[in-house]
């Protein structure tokens, strides 16, 4: 399938979330929190300081002034900077930096992505090595049509996902442009640039990167 996690993420067949067998990146982030919950369990308790849902690990710098919202975990050597926030069942993996004002909800991210300052991305899932500049967004819900129902575009054809949020799957490498914006339901292929001030819209063919 043109959305499967595993084309877009190399470490996800390795990873904790394999083991909850999603079929679709939007059916992994339309449970986040059952998810997030599963894999608190899966913790080392040595390695972690676990309390009320959330999962940080010893390693994190956690700067006064972020929330944190569980059900979370958060991996080894990651950075959340005063004015972040994360909220609503989210993944992190390690060395992840969540910069002043960056906003993660409902998500799965993993080793080494950046979402440098001003930013929100809602209901997704970011590979490794994902950057977004300040400013660029990943909205998760279709506020302008009647229909919610966010679409995907696979072969050419739009997929209705049965979900009325979820924002990206983005794939390893990926770099998002200052003030980007990404529509629901975009699938980005491992390395994909969008450049900045770019309004890309998978449910428009003429929408590009």
């Amino acid at each position: 399938m043109a959305a499967c996690l595993s084309d877009f993420i190399a470490a996800f067949a390795h990873s904790p979330i394999a083991c909850l067998n999603p079929a679709t990146p939007w059916e992994l982030t339309s449970q986040s929190d059952q998810a997030v919950h599963r894999l608190l369990n899966l913790l080392d308790l040595r390695e972690y300081h676990i309390a009320n849902g959330l999962a940080v690990h010893n390693s994190c710098v956690v700067e006064t002034g972020a929330v944190l919202k569980p059900p979370l975990v958060l991996g080894p050597d990651c950075f959340v900077a005063a004015g972040a926030y994360l909220r609503g069942g989210n993944w992190v993996a390690e060395r992840c930096i969540f910069g002043p004002g960056a906003e993660l909800k409902s998500s799965f991210v993993f080793a080494g992505s950046k979402l440098a300052h001003f930013n929100f991305v809602g209901d997704s899932v970011l590979g490794a090595d994902v950057n977004l500049e300040a400013g660029s967004i990943i909205c998760n819900y279709r506020n302008e049509r009647p229909d919610k129902e966010v679409l995907v575009r696979i072969a050419s054809g739009l997929q209705r996902t049965g979900c009325l949020k979820f924002g990206a799957l983005v794939g390893d490498g990926a770099r998002i442009g200052a003030n980007a914006v990404i529509a629901p339901g975009a699938l980005l292929s491992p390395g994909t640039v969008v450049r900045r001030t770019t309004l890309l819209d998978d449910e428009s063919p003429t929408s590009g990167t």
